[in-house]
């Protein structure tokens, strides 16, 4: 397990408004080093969009984003550029480009880069590939010849092509069947236990929340509501947390933290 470490991703002071609406209001946020963050909320929460404020895909209306001590302004995109080989995205649906293989998929990041010769980006993809649990032989393959799994597996390998440091996952385990779903929370763990990851996730799934997150932050009246430990944040008395993580959908989760009470 890597080890709690200083503040990596800083969200500052941050507001969405999107047609009018206020989305996020003075939102702040600190992500540490080590840490697997689950980031949850209603719908409309805007749990995407922060996830995408983060990496510069998006512009927030006020407020800062510093990853890796650089603030992600999008004004200066020289200065995203710097620190941009430094994390992973894991889209929901995998995003890959549907007219390249899986091979090329994988390489599209390490070609960007240009200094790299062929032969080497080859290697380079197939050792990422064996990391997510895939064969040599599935490089030539289509995204239209893969299951949703190995779609999955794909997208984390091309986010892990630049062996970064932080990666994002954005609802990881959706679509996945629960076999499927098991397999991949699996291969995260791993993958954050023997790289070494900061990992910051979105999701709606308890299950995958419980088994894989070190810590959550909880979205609600357009802001951070809470943000700690699993066990700490379940138990503050807040409507939405009660509602989230102690409904009806939340008690099959809540058996597995009773279960394995070994779960951060």
């Amino acid at each position: 397990m890597p080890r709690i470490g200083e503040p990596i991703v800083e969200v500052a002071g941050l507001w969405t408004v999107l047609g009018g609406f206020v989305i996020h209001q003075d939102l702040n946020l600190k992500i540490r080093q080590g840490e697997i963050l689950a980031i949850v909320g209603g719908s409309g929460s805007g749990k995407t969009t922060l996830l995408r404020q983060m990496i510069g895909l998006e512009t927030p209306t006020k407020g800062s984003v510093t990853i890796f001590g650089q603030k992600m302004d999008p004004e200066h995109p020289e200065d995203i550029a710097a620190v941009r080989s430094r994390w992973g995205m894991l889209f929901q649906q995998g995003a890959l480009f549907s007219a390249l293989s899986v091979l090329d998929n994988i390489a599209l990041p390490l070609r960007e880069l240009r200094t790299l010769p062929e032969d080497l980006v080859t290697d380079i993809v197939l050792l990422k590939l064996d990391m997510v649990g895939l064969a040599a032989t599935d490089a030539n393959k289509m995204p239209s010849d893969l299951s949703g799994g190995m779609i999955k597996r794909v997208a984390l390998a091309r986010a892990l092509a630049l062996e970064p440091e932080l990666l994002f996952l954005d609802e990881p385990t959706a679509g996945l069947d629960p076999a499927s779903c098991e397999t991949f929370v699996g291969l995260i763990r791993a993958l954050h236990r023997e790289l070494g990851l900061t990992v910051v996730m979105v999701t709606h799934d308890l299950d995958t929340l419980f088994e894989l997150a070190t810590t959550v932050a909880v979205l609600a009246e357009k802001k951070v509501v809470a943000s700690g430990p699993v066990k700490e944040v379940v138990a503050i008395p807040h409507p939405f947390i009660k509602e989230f993580f102690l409904g009806e959908r939340g008690q099959r989760a809540m058996e597995l933290l009773r279960e394995y009470p070994f779960i951060v």
